[in-house]
Order: structure tokens, then C-alpha cells, then sequence
């Protein structure tokens, strides 16, 4: 009726005088299936992460451990391992079953994943080595006065060859150098290599050849003159044996400061003094640790050839898996300090413990702030 909105209006009734329902069964069904679709998509939510996080975490602990090529899978809170040929399914099971949130771990070893056996190859046929040449003995010797070269070559235009190499290099020259066309030595580039090796040698020095083997002998600057000595004579007498006993003059050490003498054992006090420990859980210095970083430092500096490991450490309170990373990030992450403090890095080593080697007890708080830890010692 006009004026009453809120309140109730006639039904239009049909011709046959009945009126539509909407069933009844429909609203209890949908009152059933609702509650049970949402339950089946939060758990397939919840369960998903929940198992590939254990999965993850296990194959981390396993991997600190040094066990890889490892296979995890995870029902609910349960996981199986199954581990390579050589690897220990017990040991492994262990791991697994301290990792927070594993409720039971099983380790099974499977054989399929063992390295195939390679497949056999026929040895190849040996390359025999090449005989020496019909080539005449010969020998090249200097002294710091002259050169002399007693040589056969194959014509006389490799015998004016030498000689000019010989006048350019502006040594005294005996010339005992003959001509012999069928054993004469023919690759004459070679010989003239090795004449200019002999000018840069110190003191006495010489090359021969005996009929199998070029002996070098004398003083070279460095290795690499050595060894382009080494392949000129071979390409001089092919297949003769190459006997190089030229020597490289070491250099002198330089003398150790009084600062690096006294390194060792400074370095142990200032560890003693100035310990570097770290807020819990984290790779981070605690306040009163941060001057005995800078005091490091300078420490390091001191002495320009002392090399150090930077070790870092943790408490018991987190497991296996999670220690060994955080102690190895806390070793790094000194070491990065120094090297902008102006350390340099190639003098330093960084490496994680874990829970090892604790210096106080972990059944304190105290002992557990001392172990949260690094130590700087030469290795």
C-alpha cells in the first residue's frame, strides 16, 4: 500500500493458485560443499611451501655436510632420502632429521645413481719418436769474452748467415764454422736462435750436440729464454733428446722488518685483548667489538707480507645446517671491513666453523656471547 515500503506485499498468486519455491536441498548443499572447498585450498596452500621449505633446508644441510647428488622428498612433516652409491644413508638420515620441522626421516642408498662405468677405448697407437737426422756434432760456447762456433752447414749461404747474426750481435767471433752439404746442419734459423740466447746468458755458457742430444748449460735470465732455447733445439736436430740444464738466477729475498718478525705474536695478543663478537643470529659486530676491527687493521698493515685466515664462529643455539653458513658469513663480512680499512684481500682467507671450537660454555648467556665469534690468526 502507498506509505508502507518496509512492510509486507501480496504475493501474485498463479492461475493454478500455487506458489514457486526455490528447493530446499540446494542452500544444504551448498552449506556443505563451501566449507569443504575452502578447507582443501588453505591446505594446499599451508602444505605446498611447508614441504618444498623441509625439502630445501635438508638439501642445504646435506650440502654443508659435503653429501651431494642427493634426492629429498617430503610428505607432511616426514622426509626420504635417497643417497648416491659411496654415501652414507645413515649419516644422511641423521642430518635430514635434525632440520627444524622434520618429524621423521628415513635414508635408503640408490644404486641407479651411480656414475655409468666409461666405455672402454682403444688405446691409441703410439706417435714414434723421431730419430735424429744424419746431422754432424757441433757445439756453440760462450765466455764473457767471446763466442766460438764449431758448426758443419749445407752450403756456404747459411755459413754467411751465422757470421752476419754472429757481427750483429757484437761479440768476438772464432769463426769454426765448415761447410759439409750432406750432414751439414740445415735449419740454420734455428742456430741463430740460439746463438741469441747465448748473448743474453751470464758468464759461461754453451750448446752441444753429440750425435743424440743437445746439451744446453749456462745462466738465462728467466724461464721463458729457457724455453725457447728448449724448442730452437729441438727444431735444430729434430728427434734428438734435449737435455736443458740452463739455470734462472733467483732473486734475492727481500729482509723481513722487525714488524713482520714480531707479526705472530702481536697479532695473538691483540686477539686476547680485542675480541670481535657478533649480535645474535646475525653477521653484524656488536658495538664494543667495533675498535678491535680497526685495531686489526692497523695491526695488518703493519707488516706488508703477512697472510691471515679470518675463522668465524656460532653459538649452539641454532641447528647444523643454519650455524655453518652464518659462520661463514660472519668471516666475510670482517674480512670485507679490513679490505676497506685497506687490507688487502689476496693476504686474507675467510672461513666458517660453525659450532666448533667454542671458548666458553653455551649453557650461559655470557658463554654464548663470547663463542658468537671471530678470530683473526695466521694459518
Amino acid at each position: 500500500m502507498p506509505g508502507s515500503p518496509d512492510g509486507p506485499q501480496p504475493v501474485a498468486a498463479t492461475s493454478t493458485g500455487l506458489v514457486r519455491r526455490r528447493p530446499g536441498f540446494v542452500w544444504l548443499l551448498a552449506a556443505l560443499l563451501v566449507p569443504a572447498v575452502l578447507a582443501a585450498v588453505l591446505l594446499i596452500i599451508r602444505t605446498g611451501p611447508t614441504e618444498d621449505d623441509l625439502r630445501d633446508r635438508s638439501l642445504a644441510a646435506l650440502r654443508a655436510q659435503g653429501i651431494n647428488g642427493v634426492q629429498v622428498t617430503v610428505d607432511g612433516r616426514d622426509a626420504t632420502v635417497v643417497v648416491p652409491a659411496g654415501a652414507d644413508p645413515q649419516q644422511a638420515r641423521d642430518i635430514v632429521a635434525h632440520v627444524e620441522g622434520v618429524r621423521e626421516a628415513t635414508a635408503t642408498g640408490n644404486t641407479s645413481l651411480e656414475v655409468a662405468d666409461p666405455i672402454p677405448t682403444t688405446s691409441p697407437t703410439p706417435t714414434p719418436t723421431p730419430t735424429p737426422t744424419s746431422i754432424a756434432v757441433f757445439s756453440v760456447n760462450r765466455t764473457d769474452e767471446s763466442f766460438t762456433v764449431t758448426v758443419a752447414v749445407r752450403d756456404q749461404a747459411a755459413k754467411d748467415a751465422i757470421v752476419r747474426e754472429m757481427q750483429g750481435l757484437g761479440a768476438n767471433f772464432v769463426d769454426a764454422i765448415t761447410v759439409d752439404p750432406d750432414a751439414g746442419l740445415a735449419n740454420t734459423k734455428a742456430l741463430t736462435a740460439l746463438l741469441r740466447t747465448l748473448s743474453t746468458a751470464t758468464g759461461d755458457a754453451s750448446i752441444s750436440y753429440d750425435g743424440s742430444t743437445v746439451k744446453l748449460t749456462g745462466q738465462v735470465a728467466d724461464q721463458a729464454t729457457k724455453a725457447t732455447a728448449a724448442r730452437a733445439a729441438a727444431a735444430a736436430v729434430p728427434g734428438a733428446i734435449i737435455a736443458n740444464q740452463f739455470t734462472i738466477p733467483q732473486a734475492a729475498k727481500p729482509p723481513i722488518s722487525e714488524a713482520c718478525q714480531t707479526f705472530e705474536a702481536r697479532l695473538a695478543q691483540l686477539s686476547t685483548k680485542n675480541k670481535i663478537v657478533f649480535l645474535s643470529g646475525t653477521a653484524i659486530v656488536n658495538d664494543p667489538s667495533r675498535p678491535s676491527v680497526l685495531r686489526a687493521a692497523a695491526l695488518l698493515k703493519s707488516c706488508e707480507t703477512a697472510r691471515v685466515e679470518i675463522a668465524g664462529y656460532t653459538d649452539n643455539l641454532g641447528s647444523t645446517a643454519s650455524s655453518l653458513p652464518l659462520s661463514q658469513q660472519r668471516a666475510d663480512a670482517v674480512k670485507a671491513a679490513l679490505v676497506k680499512l685497506g687490507v688487502p684481500s689476496d693476504r686474507m682467507t675467510s672461513r666458517g666453523y660453525g659450532e666448533a671450537n667454542p671458548v666458553a660454555s653455551n649453557d650461559t648467556a655470557a658463554g654464548r656471547v663470547a663463542n658468537r665469534r671471530v678470530e683473526i690468526r695466521v694459518p
